[in-house]
């Protein structure tokens, strides 16, 4: 099966950060981005909007996911991939595949995918069949990601700093209590203002 072969919307002027720890990492072949290697807090593709990084891509081949899913490095990153504001993982094979492992039990495997999707809904796994549709969504979710949250002003509102340093801490001791993951200075990532202010709303 072919991708197809249009330009995604928001992909004018897009550009690609690619993790430097990244092995065999996406090209983009024929896609209106440039891509910048760079080392990413979270995730292996990303895109930033005012210099800030608005959302992120993890790749995962089978052998690499049943591996983190036995060792809880998965579920590790996704307790990150949730402090961003759009993320995804994406895995280059069938969910049928799954089942084929030797090194894990197939029922094992599935449960901890379904665990992980209940415990952090925001964050969706998908199984794209092969390499270059996974390659292929990337490309299209980091575009539409960058178009939305460029023209959201709303989201762009949820981006900006708090207004004083007690506010700040407040929500990051908050935060850590919860168990997301946010850094101890800098931004607080959109995602972690929207929970904080859900859970504190009246």
């Amino acid at each position: 099966m072919r991708a197809p072969r249009g330009a995604a919307p928001g992909a004018a002027d897009l550009t690609v950060l690619v993790d430097t720890r990244e092995r065999y990492a996406y090209r983009f072949t024929e896609r209106p981005v440039s891509v910048e290697k760079r080392a990413l807090p979270v995730g292996d593709y990303g895109v930033e909007i005012d210099g800030s990084l608005a959302a992120v891509v993890e790749r995962k081949s089978l052998a690499d996911l049943t591996s983190s899913l036995s060792n809880g490095k998965l579920r590790y990153a996704m307790s990150h991939l949730a402090a961003v504001s759009r993320a995804a993982v994406v895995v280059e094979d069938r969910y049928s595949a799954l089942f084929k492992q030797q090194l894990v039990r197939p029922a094992a495997a599935a449960d901890g995918i379904a665990e992980l999707q209940v415990r952090w809904p925001e964050v969706p796994i998908l199984f794209l069949e092969s390499r270059s549709m996974a390659e292929e969504y990337v490309y299209r979710f980091l575009a539409a990601a960058a178009e939305h949250l460029a023209d959201d002003s709303v989201v762009a509102a949820r981006l900006a700093p708090m207004a004083g340093p007690e506010s700040a801490m407040q929500i990051r001791s908050w935060a850590a209590e919860q168990g997301l993951a946010v850094s101890s200075r800098g931004r607080l990532p959109a995602s972690v203002l929207e929970a904080f202010r859900a859970a504190h709303r009246t």
